[in-house]
């Protein structure tokens, strides 16, 4: 679903006011539409088009189960950015961005892991046991942390993509994400540089309005994402195969016999496929001695017959004698 904003909106927030004309850059001649009294205009047509088509871009990667930077460190920009990125669950930068935060990102993360550590031991009273001066000084590093680093503690990665407010502002940013290939998202004025950037969103990035508006439309893009993964987290959930639980036939202590789990049908089909040659069931009567055919003693195949009983024979007379008794 496309992003709701209108030209309206875009008008009523001053989106399409650029910079003076003394100050634009050339590589913005696309994007500009007009010049009025000084000021360049931002084509505004071009502006909403490129606000769907991204829209739906952002929204797409979060489903994949990305994440966007948001980075805007101006003082029009600083509230709005860390309201929506706290909104959607995102990290953020909204005070000077730390050179490094993307290109060295190791010892960023080990920054991160100092504050935590430093904010356990103080909520676990070690700071009481220090003498003020310490505590104090312990303290004011963790303040100082918490304002560069606080937006960006549960990050655990470099991000997918990046989302800047005023990209002459956070050119290190910018540079640090071209060189690591991570994709940018700006609000683009008439005085950037439009080549640095891999998606153009052309606005005024002065007005606190304007970035509002903008920056509201990406956050509700990545809510819309993650509302997309988790449902389908939700339906593999309802489609995953039931788990097959063994259960062990628990008898009287006698083993069953065959016919309790085959049949007798199917027993009987068994037998006349001489399966059962091997070994007699239990319940089969042992068959008499009487009638077995025992070879002529005059016979000269007696010696070899009774040597070498034929397959299916009855057992020697020991072993009858033992299952008789």
């Amino acid at each position: 679903m496309p992003s709701t904003i209108t030209m309206r909106a875009l008008l009523e927030t001053g989106v399409h006011f650029g910079h003076r004309t003394s100050t634009w850059n050339p590589r913005m001649r696309p994007w500009i539409f007009t010049e009025r009294n000084g000021i360049h205009i931002i084509d505004l047509q071009q502006t909403i088009v490129n606000i769907n088509r991204f829209h739906d871009m952002v929204r797409d990667l979060v489903a994949s189960g990305g994440s966007v930077l948001f980075v805007g460190t101006k003082r029009q920009a600083q509230e709005t950015v860390r309201r929506e990125a706290e909104r959607c669950g995102m990290p953020y930068v909204n005070h000077r961005w730390l050179g490094g935060t993307l290109t060295n990102w190791r010892t960023i993360r080990e920054r991160i892991d100092t504050l935590k550590n430093l904010e356990k031991r103080r909520d676990a009273g070690e700071f009481d046991l220090l003498t003020k001066k310490e505590a104090l000084m312990l303290q004011r590093k963790i303040d100082k942390l918490q304002l560069r680093l606080g937006g960006i503690r549960e990050m655990q990665k470099p991000p997918e993509m990046l989302l800047i407010v005023d990209t002459v502002r956070e050119a290190t940013a910018v540079k640090e994400a071209n060189i690591l290939k991570v994709p940018v998202i700006a609000l683009v004025d008439t005085n950037s540089n439009p080549d640095e950037i891999d998606y153009i969103i052309p606005a005024n990035d002065d007005a606190v309005r304007a970035i509002n508006l903008l920056v509201k439309a990406v956050s509700d893009a990545v809510l819309e994402g993650q509302a997309m993964r988790k449902a389908d987290e939700d339906e593999t959930d309802d489609t995953a195969p039931p788990e097959y639980v063994s259960i062990e036939y628990e008898g009287d202590g006698d083993e069953a016999d065959d016919e309790q789990f085959l049949g007798e049908a199917t027993l009987a089909k068994l037998r006349d496929a001489n399966l059962f040659e091997a070994e007699t069931p239990a319940t089969q009567k042992q068959t008499p001695a009487t009638e077995n055919k025992t070879p002529v003693a005059d016979s000269p195949d007696a010696a070899e017959t009774s040597a070498e009983p034929e397959p299916g024979a009855p057992a020697e007379a020991t072993e009858k004698d033992e299952s008789q008794s």
